[in-house]
């Protein structure tokens, strides 16, 4: 189904680092180290939709990384009815960002997936989470050793699905975009936007989105193997 390809880059967070996992984690931890007193599940369910849109609205160039970071909490404490000072706020975002790499968790399969593509491609990764964050993961994780380069949002100026941090991408890795597959979680960000610069692509639907005809979806990184 795809041919030719040389290069394949993935997206890092939901695609191959278990995000939920190491953040649930992060979050039980420093939340009982400051002593707020929350339910971790009941905080989480109220936290995780509001971090995806800040996320949708932080790649839509609509707020900044500090906005990001605080209000993720302020309306989460705001929801839950939570008087929390704006100290504690800041000082939990930080020790989020601190702790969060330390968590090592991947995605059903993404090891047996990468052992199985590291021999015959180069593989690489683009993502729009914050540089002090991602190569943390990365090594944390063990998984740095299969990729050539890490492409991250601050580096090219610009966040998926803007063509310019795909653009960096394929210039760095000096690859041809239609010997190319993207592979992500996001269909906006990561399909949509690999698209535009002529790349291949599957969509790991890793977070439930709708069906479509854009391009090949799979729902466990395995499925890979039998496509390549």
């Amino acid at each position: 189904m795809f041919e030719d390809l040389t290069d394949i880059f993935f997206d890092l967070d939901h695609t191959l680092w278990d995000f939920e996992t190491n953040s649930a984690l992060t979050f039980e931890k420093i939340l009982a180290r400051n002593r707020v007193r929350v339910e971790l599940d009941t905080f989480l369910d109220i936290y995780s939709p509001i971090n995806f849109e800040m996320w949708k609205c932080y790649r839509e160039q609509k707020i900044g990384q500090e906005e990001l970071r605080y209000q993720r909490l302020k309306r989460t404490f705001d929801a839950l009815d939570m008087d929390v000072a704006d100290v504690l706020i800041h000082r939990l975002s930080q020790e989020y960002i601190e702790q969060l790499p330390k968590h090592a968790h991947l995605l059903p399969n993404a090891l047996e997936v990468l052992d199985y593509l590291k021999p015959k491609y180069n593989l690489h990764i683009i993502t729009n989470g914050f540089q002090e964050v991602q190569s943390r993961k990365l090594k944390g994780s063990g998984i740095d050793r299969y990729f050539d380069i890490l492409i991250n949002s601050e580096m090219a100026g610009a966040k998926k699905p803007d063509p310019r941090i795909f653009r960096l991408a394929l210039e760095m890795a000096k690859a041809d975009p239609g010997r190319s597959l993207m592979v992500g979680d996001n269909l906006q960000a990561d399909i949509l936007g690999a698209k535009q610069l002529g790349m291949q692509t599957i969509h790991f639907n890793s977070n439930g989105e709708a069906g479509h005809d854009f391009c090949k979806i799979i729902h466990d990184l395995i499925e890979i193997k039998s496509l390549i």
